[in-house]
């Protein structure tokens, strides 16, 4: 997928780092007024229509991470850069998808889809066409008219990934949104999610505890260590797209998981 958009979409972290005010409970033990180091001197770079995960041990920074690049959070050290650009607060180009769907619920499906359309002042025509062509990428056709509390959990991720798709955004973001899935929902949707990227590509950086979702999904698996996160590892998959499930049983693959265990090992110790 490398390649594939030019210049547009490339995503370069130049040490950064960001910490957090820590209560007097705090697992790390500080005293009130101290400040929790999350991320210290990350740097990162990933190239437009690369899909990149990042997987590491809990607290190690995966999500504030990409709350840096989303321009949700500003790091206390370093610079978030967006096609050579600072990066200084939320950008339509920059698409976040949740671990949770975070649909509205008196909206039917086809208008959370078009909600960011609305906002940006998109003329009602041009919404109609665009939400059509997201419910038939991501195959909810037949759930259009349905409000959230009618749908699977597959289906409002599958809405919320077609909602943060809406404006074509350059870089998509990934927090986890198919981790409270079952293991055949969650293959089928990283099954969809690779088709729809293929029709719409995109810079993607997500975040993952799995190792070999990290691997079916990404070009390169970047390895993050314990609190405070630093990048320890950045593995290229060397895994051909198109892919199929019947890919995770390649040798590459094998020999990849073990790359990235070995490497969470030392990032935990």
């Amino acid at each position: 997928m490398s390649g594939q958009m030019g210049a547009i979409g490339r995503i370069e972290l130049r040490d950064i780092a960001v910490s957090f005010a820590s209560g007097a409970g705090s697992s790390s033990g500080a005293s009130d007024g101290a400040r929790l180091i999350a991320l210290d001197g990350v740097d990162l770079a990933i190239e437009p229509g690369q899909v990149v995960a990042l997987i590491g041990p809990n607290g190690s920074g995966k999500s504030t991470l990409l709350r840096v690049v989303a321009g949700l959070l500003r790091p206390d050290r370093g610079t978030a850069l967006l096609d050579g650009n600072p990066v200084d607060g939320p950008d339509p180009r920059v698409g976040l998808v949740f671990q949770e769907p975070r649909l509205l619920a008196w909206r039917t499906t086809a208008s959370n889809i078009a909600y960011p359309l609305e906002l940006a002042g998109v003329d009602r025509a041009t919404r109609r066409a665009r939400v059509a062509e997201l419910l038939t990428i991501v195959g909810l056709e037949a759930a259009a008219v349905q409000v959230p509390s009618q749908l699977s959990g597959g289906m409002r991720q599958r809405a919320a990934l077609a909602r943060t798709l809406a404006l074509r955004p350059e870089v998509l973001l990934l927090d986890e949104p198919f981790s409270a899935l079952d293991e055949l929902t969650r293959e089928r949707l990283n099954l969809e999610l690779l088709a729809i990227t293929a029709h719409t590509p995109t810079t993607i950086l997500l975040v993952t505890h799995s190792v070999q979702e990290a691997i079916f999904l990404a070009d390169r698996v970047v390895v993050l260590s314990a609190r405070p996160g630093r990048v320890v590892a950045d593995i290229a998959v060397d895994l051909p797209r198109p892919r199929s499930l019947g890919d995770l049983d390649a040798a590459v693959v094998s020999a990849t998981a073990r790359t990235v265990r070995a490497h969470l090992g030392e990032a935990a110790a």
